[in-house]
């Protein structure tokens, strides 16, 4: 679904909120984000990030500041329209109930039914179109309660791309996942921002940022301390100084045949050997597959 605005879709100005004396909070927050970019925020724990994504939720309320929705205050729209325009995928849930995965990726289309109906034949296709976008078709009929982590958060992510919402925020969406589904995760981020979402997402990867954002916030002590291009932002000084170790970012060349012949990508710079002459590793072992 392609989306289009004229507006900034979420757009956050003077944004200050705290949970009370001793709790986390978050200062004069501002920032914009259109439709068609992945915004990665990145910053230790304790940064603030989840705080500002549930501020831009509705789930609290902030004591200055606005958080405007396609051009509305946030305050002014009714629960199941601000539903129709912002999705949120949270670090982790469960379910007491036993749902299966199909039953939790339908509820993504409540928004768009009425108050006393039910989903139809094909709010269950969309459903499972989603899954299958997602490489998790075959978990359709599985209890949700007893998927892993990983298998719990992707179903998630299908019940956000099921509401069809023009925004789409999510904390830490890779956080509980594998390799493999961690990068078929991100792809379907990158994809849906090209068809015209606004992505906001919480990571702890700063080559997340590097690769699949086009903008990156990076966030400490509640405050905003760099906002624009990931090129720009996420650099080795930058990344050093915002988590307090040692960062490097490089570049690397890819193959012959890829759009993009070189990405950049950080890695940490190990504490020095206490062996100065560290003795030669050994050679990896390969173990047969049985046949």
């Amino acid at each position: 679904m392609a989306v289009t605005t004229e507006t900034p879709d979420v757009e956050v100005s003077g944004l200050s909120f705290g949970y009370g004396r001793h709790g986390h909070r978050i200062t004069d927050v501002s920032l914009s984000v259109r439709a068609t970019e992945v915004c990665c925020l990145l910053g230790p724990n304790g940064a603030g990030k989840t705080t500002l994504l549930r501020c831009l939720l509705g789930l609290l309320k902030p004591e200055s500041g606005t958080v405007r929705i396609t051009g509305r205050d946030i305050g002014t729209l009714a629960p199941r329209e601000l539903a129709r325009s912002v999705a949120y995928v949270p670090q982790s849930t469960s379910s007491p109930f036993p749902f299966t995965a199909l039953d939790i990726a339908v509820m993504g289309r409540t928004p768009h039914l009425g108050l006393l109906e039910a989903p139809g034949a094909a709010d269950r296709r969309s459903a499972l179109a989603q899954l299958d976008r997602l490489g998790i078709a075959r978990l359709a009929d599985r209890s949700f309660a007893a998927l892993s982590g990983g298998e719990r958060q992707l179903v998630l992510l299908a019940r956000a791309l099921v509401q069809q919402a023009a925004i789409l925020i999510l904390d830490e969406p890779t956080a509980a996942l594998d390799y493999g589904n961690e990068v078929r995760t991100l792809h379907v981020v990158a994809e849906l921002a090209r068809e015209g979402h606004a992505v906001i997402m919480t990571t702890h990867q700063p080559s997340h940022a590097l690769t699949y954002s086009n903008r990156a916030v990076l966030m400490r002590d509640g405050v905003v301390i760099a906002d624009g291009h990931p090129d720009d932002v996420v650099t080795g000084e930058s990344l050093s100084d915002l988590y307090g170790v040692p960062v490097h970012v490089t570049g690397v060349t890819l193959p012959p045949g890829y759009d993009r012949r070189e990405m950049r990508t950080c890695v940490p710079i190990p504490a020095p050997w206490s062996d100065p002459q560290p003795e030669p590793r050994a050679r990896p072992r390969t173990i047969p597959r049985p046949e």
